[in-house]
């Protein structure tokens, strides 16, 4: 019975960040990457200059720790195979979703490890630099190692790294503004 107690949160967080990560998915390929198409079309790169999924890692990590590996992974795997479909199972694919999927845990652990006190707190307001500082760099780990596994150019690098970034602090924003607005209608009650 216990062990049935314990699997209900991994379950919960699992659905949580699956359904978060595959919206955020959604609404970068199916709604900005065609914007970002239009605006740029001399773009050559196939990456999102505003790629949302990577800030549902981040903050994913950032909360449930390693936990987020297990939580990630359904939905990192749907999206590759959405892309790829059988084509997910060549091992440059299964690498990135390795690394999509592990490289943000092990960077807060690795945080949490040299005492870098960001991890959430009840009691504290959360350090948005600090998790954007962490975001870039699990971006800057992230894009090395997916794009040497992809063997893809140069450019390829600079543009993960932009639409990392730029979607992590998106989502960072909205954040801060939903808690934001969520203490004032508190206090107002």
């Amino acid at each position: 019975m216990g062990y049935q107690l314990s699997l209900r949160p991994l379950l919960r967080d699992t659905l949580v960040v699956s359904l978060a990560y595959i919206s955020a998915f959604c609404v970068t390929f199916e709604f900005l990457m065609p914007l970002q198409n239009a605006l740029f079309p001399d773009f050559a790169s196939r990456a999102s200059l505003l790629f949302l999924p990577h800030g549902v890692r981040v903050l994913s990590a950032w909360l449930l720790g390693w936990r987020s590996v297990i939580a990630l992974l359904p939905a990192v795997f749907a999206v590759f195979w959405w892309v790829a479909g059988d084509a997910t199972f060549t091992p440059s694919r299964l690498a990135a979703i390795a690394v999509a999927v592990i490289i943000p845990a092990l960077a807060f652990d690795l945080a949490a490890r040299l005492r870098l006190n960001i991890a959430p707190s009840a009691r504290a307001t959360p350090c948005w630099p600090c998790i954007m500082g962490m975001g870039v760099a699990i971006s800057v780990v992230s894009s090395l190692l997916t794009n040497l596994a992809f063997g893809s150019p140069p450019q390829d690098y600079i543009a993960y790294l932009i639409g990392d970034v730029f979607g992590l602090f998106f989502l960072m924003l909205l954040l801060m503004f939903t808690f934001r607005a969520l203490r004032q209608r508190a206090r107002q009650s």
